[in-house]
Formats: structure tokens, C-alpha cells, sequence
């Protein structure tokens, strides 16, 4: 399994509404079929307001969340509203290139239409 971890923290003068619209939006990533089961809410003890876990099999369901128009709508409406997103993965996958499998992918999509936002938006992004 491939536990995909995104932290978050929204701009000052982001409203309530807004901050409701993004997280759906994170939501709405949980409801793709490569999703297992997720979870989006507070972040408890950490440095950021908000976060998001995705559980996700294996890397062909990896690379079809990535590249899920759910995802992608994630990214164009909630990247304008963002001031930090960190995101990793957690994997207990037994492979010992599940890293560099895994990067490969996020590398990949990041050429992809629909991902340059991140990029473009965001004050502080690391994936």
C-alpha cells in the first residue's frame, strides 16, 4: 500500500467558504476508484492547518489517482488558495525501488497538463 500524505496550509484572506470548497474538492480525490480509503481534516501536532492521507494499492492505481480529473481539479482550484503543500508518500511496499518508482510518477505527472499550478501558485510547494 502506498499511503499518499499531502499538508496544507491556506493563504490569509482565504475565506471560510473558499477553505470548505478546496477541502471538498480534497474529498472528491478520496471518492476516485484507485482510492482505497482516505481521510481529510485538521492536522493535529504538526506545523500545518490541514491535511489529507490517500491510501492507494499500487502504482498503476498511483499513477490513475494522479492523473484523475478529480485530482487535477484539486490542483487548478486549490493551488491559488494555498500557501505551503507538502506532500510524501508512506509505503510498506517490499520493493526497494518503490521510491524511485514512485518519484518517476510524480516527475511524470508534473509534465502533465493540469499540474502546473503547483508550480506556478503556490509560495512554498514540495513534494
Amino acid at each position: 500500500m502506498i499511503y499518499h500524505h499531502n499538508r496544507i496550509t491556506f493563504r490569509a484572506g482565504v475565506t471560510a467558504e473558499q477553505r470548505e470548497e478546496g477541502l471538498e474538492y480534497l474529498r472528491a480525490q478520496g471518492r476516485i476508484d484507485a482510492v482505497k480509503s482516505f481521510v481529510v481534516g485538521k492536522e493535529v501536532g504538526g506545523d500545518y492547518a490541514w491535511g489529507a492521507v490517500f491510501v492507494i494499492e499500487n502504482l498503476d492505481d498511483y499513477w490513475d489517482y494522479l492523473t484523475d480529473p478529480a485530482h487535477v481539479r484539486t490542483i487548478e482550484f486549490g493551488a491559488p488558495l494555498l500557501e505551503s503543500l507538502v506532500t510524501y508518500d508512506t509505503t510498506d511496499d517490499p520493493d526497494p525501488e518503490i521510491g524511485e518508482k514512485i518519484a518517476l510518477l510524480q516527475e511524470r505527472f508534473a509534465k502533465q497538463p493540469g499540474s502546473e499550478p503547483l508550480a506556478r501558485e503556490l509560495p512554498s510547494y514540495k513534494a
